[in-house]
């Protein structure tokens, strides 16, 4: 069929599937199902049975069958049957949805179409009902039923509650079920029928039977069955909900103040009935209700005894049928209604705790008692004040008093030798036997082991270990550690058994707040030492961390420092810091730090690199970080840069010494630079001497035109009872006339005088052509002293020096250098 329209139009193809369709409608096939509701899990069978004749487009060719489940295919098997008809059958094992639809489609140009379908549903049986409970409102009395409706068997399910009379009495026992008697032969009719799923409805007063037995269950109903709950067989006024009673009046007995009568009254419509009441009642600290029962009768009064004095209380009653049964409800309980008991003297001993010290050279001791308020069963009602005294107080005389006051606790000054003094507590009422507190001295042994853990957000364990020496009591101290310094005057509690070795801190603990705690040991005749500790009840990470300063820094260290955490902010224990540093690449370094420390230096950092460092702080419970600090380190070390200062400031004085040396001395210029002539230079080897004239060589007005410079070097041998350097400068001019004088051949004819050797020895040279003659003296000095060793030449001229080689200088020996 497919080869025959594979050709063929698409709108005749649309023509041919609306035909089919149409066909279908019209009864071409069939689908029949075993049961269109079954049990959640069994098996479907299902057949689809297809008439040709009636479906148009399938006179011709094979049909081909299949089945969906919703939108699952699903296999079948096929088969002819009579009158040309195709039949597929369907077997479905294991039926697992609540709800599906089955499809019988047939196979035409390619495509699945669906000719038939069938709905199938599957559940389970209504559960059974339970907890089937009724209560009778007495304001129109109608019959309120509930109960717990089960699990849920995805079917639709009708839920009923039926009743009917029952025509003889209950057995004797318990009347709650009817498992024990006849089911009622009575017709049942349906007393109410639950609305929009509910397990609850109300059968109305008609259908009722009053002070007479009824059977009374919910019947719930499904397809695939009917399930009933418990039968409940009562009399409608036996789960009667009757209104609460009234309490009229409370007082107190005069001549036993701790009891009290209450008068009470029934509500409106119950007073023909026998009762039985319950009274509960509290003080506004206590945790629980006392509850007081085995109250009957149809109104009166109740007496109660055991109350504590001058409390105020709350009372509340509730009332049901006295011959109800075990099914009967209690009403409401009253509105509360208070009252407040008659005061009485305060009992007992207050626990009191001192401190004492001497106040100045007046023989006088200071000391500052603190006690604890009186318990309230102690108390008897409210405590107006506290007095201390000296000495007790006896019949017919009260003793002075140092101290009257409506705190709990009082400084004052006693005589010094004081031992003890008497504290009271008064009220309304009267005032309590005297507390002895004896005024001891704090030099016991201290006990070992202290320690404290949390007992919870707002409370401390404290341990201890037990001493050796028995203990009448301990007195525990704890001050909340702050910045600011502060006293909690009632944060003290006492331990009066002295065999304890644990205690509960439970007032003005909170969390996250650091506790100091001293623990005293109370001897029979002294105090102990006192041992401390601290604690956090609670522990979270720092509320911030602290902040970075940078102290020094160099190439490859650098130290940083901060400031302790403020212990409110703290949180907790600070178990160490951490550093971290990093660089802008990310190389992250860390380094963990001990709590009390405050400064760290970081080492092995690159030289002139920028870092970011910030600290965390931590506790046991977390950590905090804090903000970033950005640092560079330097080139070079502080030592090397000081060094380096160093050496160029001393370079920069020397300089400047010397310039200032060479601009200023000339003296200095010619100790440092003589100007004398080059041996190496010079052409000594070329002189001879000469006659010199009688006359001192007249100096040319003008140097000759010439190559050579023109010098003249006189030396004159020193007369007898003279010194060198103290002739006059007029013996350059007149020489004397036993000089001899050294010419060197200048030219062709042309002597030139160079030195000349007289009596006085070695004087000085003369450089031409200056406009001027200049003498250089090439003394070693020119004092007054005289001697060789004052001019420093040698004993013998000098190899290099030809021509003083050849002389015979008469006083040579006071020749020097």
């Amino acid at each position: 069929m497919a080869r025959r329209s594979a050709g063929t139009p698409f709108l005749l193809q649309l023509s041919l599937l609306l035909l089919l369709h149409l066909g279908g409608t019209l009864g071409c096939a069939s689908v029949a199902v075993g049961s269109p509701i079954v049990p959640l899990g069994s098996a479907v069978t299902a057949s689809c049975t297809i008439q040709r004749e009636l479906c148009r487009g399938l006179e011709q060719g094979k049909v081909r069958i299949s089945w969906m489940l919703d939108n699952t295919l699903v296999a079948g098997s096929q088969r002819q049957g009579p009158g040309g008809t195709e039949v597929s059958n369907l077997i479905l094992p294991r039926f697992n949805h609540t709800q599906a639809r089955l499809w019988c489609c047939v196979e035409w140009n390619g495509t699945k179409q669906r000719i038939g379908m069938a709905e199938i549903r599957a559940g389970y049986p209504p559960a059974k009902p339970l907890n089937l409970s009724c209560v009778l409102n007495v304001s129109d009395y109608g019959l309120t039923c509930q109960w717990e409706q089960g699990t849920d068997s995805h079917l639709p399910t009708s839920v009923v509650l039926k009743c009917a009379g029952k025509p003889h009495p209950l057995p004797e026992g318990p009347r709650a079920h009817c498992s024990g008697c006849r089911r009622s032969r009575a017709q049942a009719v349906t007393g109410c029928t639950p609305q929009g799923g509910h397990s609850h409805c109300t059968v109305p007063r008609r259908l009722l039977q009053l002070y007479r037995q009824m059977e009374i269950w919910v019947s719930a109903t499904n397809a695939l069955g009917t399930a009933e709950s418990e039968h409940l067989c009562i009399d409608p006024m036996d789960v009667a909900k009757l209104d609460p009673p009234t309490l009229q009046s409370i007082q107190s007995i005069p001549f036993q103040t701790d009891c009290i009568a209450l008068a009470w009254d029934v509500a409106q419509g119950t007073e023909h009935m026998e009762l039985q009441c319950e009274l509960r009642y509290r003080a506004p600290e206590d945790p629980a209700w006392v509850l007081v029962t085995g109250i009957t009768g149809r109104a009166g009064a109740a007496q109660r005894c055991g109350f504590l004095f001058g409390t105020q209380y709350y009372f509340q009653m509730r009332c049901r049928r006295s011959s109800a049964s075990a099914l009967a409800h209690w009403s409401e309980w009253s509105p509360s209604r208070n009252y407040t008991t008659h005061e009485k003297a305060p009992t007992g001993k207050l626990d009191a705790w001192w401190g004492a010290q001497p106040a100045g050279a007046r023989g006088r001791l200071e000391v500052q008692l603190r006690w604890k308020a009186p318990r309230q069963r102690e108390a008897n009602g409210r405590v107006l004040g506290y007095r201390v005294t000296l000495s007790p107080r006896r019949r017919g005389r009260d003793p002075p008093t140092i101290c009257n006051t409506t705190d709990t606790q009082c400084n004052f000054s006693v005589p010094a030798g004081t031992g003890r003094v008497y504290l009271s507590a008064y009220n309304a009422a009267g005032e309590s036997a005297p507390t002895e507190v004896v005024l001891l001295q704090r030099k016991g042994q201290p006990l070992a082991g202290l320690r404290a853990v949390p007992g919870g957000e707002r409370s401390l364990w404290v341990h201890w270990e037990a001493p050796r020496t028995p203990l009448i009591a301990y007195v525990l101290e704890w001050q909340r550690v702050t910045a600011e310094p502060g006293h909690c005057s009632e944060c003290w509690q006492m331990e009066r058994d002295g065999a304890a070795t644990s205690a509960l801190i439970q007032d003005g603990i909170e969390p996250f707040q650091q506790y100091n705690i001293s623990l005293y040991p109370l001897y029979e005749d002294t105090v102990g030492v006192p041992v401390h500790t601290t604690a956090y009840s609670q522990q979270k990470a720092p509320s911030h961390a602290p902040k970075l300063h940078l102290r020094r820094i160099s190439r490859s260290e650098a130290e940083l420092c901060w400031e302790p955490l403020p212990v409110e902010m703290q949180n907790g224990f600070i178990t160490s810091y951490t550093i971290f540093w990093a660089t802008s690449i990310a190389d992250v370094a860390s380094a963990t730090v001990s709590p009390s420390l405050s400064s760290f230096v970081i080492r092995g950092l690159k030289p002139s690199t920028l870092y970011k460092v910030h600290i965390m702080a931590s506790t046991a419970a977390g950590g905090t970080n804090g903000t970033s600090l950005t640092l560079v380190t330097t080139v070079l070390d502080d030592t090397e840069i000081q060094f380096l200062f160093l050496t160029l400031g001393l370079i920069f004085v020397l300089f400047m010494v010397l310039l200032i040396c060479f601009q200023k001395n000339e003296r200095m210029k010619e100790q440092l630079w003589p100007s004398v002539p080059d041996p190496a230079n010079s052409s000594l080897g070329k002189w001879v001497p000469a006659a010199a004239p009688q006359e001192p060589l007249q100096l040319l007005a003008a140097r000759e035109p010439g190559p050579a410079a023109i010098s003249t070097v006189t030396v004159l041998e020193g007369e007898a009872g003279k010194q060198p350097g103290k002739d006059p400068p007029a013996l350059l001019v007149a020489l004397p006339a036993l000089s001899r004088s050294y010419v060197r051949q200048a030219g062709p004819g042309e002597p030139v005088q160079y030195a000349r050797v007289g009596d006085a020895g070695y004087r000085g040279q003369r450089l031409l052509p200056e406009p001027g003659p200049r003498f250089y003296e090439n003394l070693r000095g020119r004092g007054d002293g005289g001697g060789a060793g004052d001019w420093g030449f040698p004993e013998e001229p000098p190899a290099t020096f030809p021509l003083l080689q050849g002389l015979r200088i008469g006083g040579a020996e006071e020749l020097h250098e």
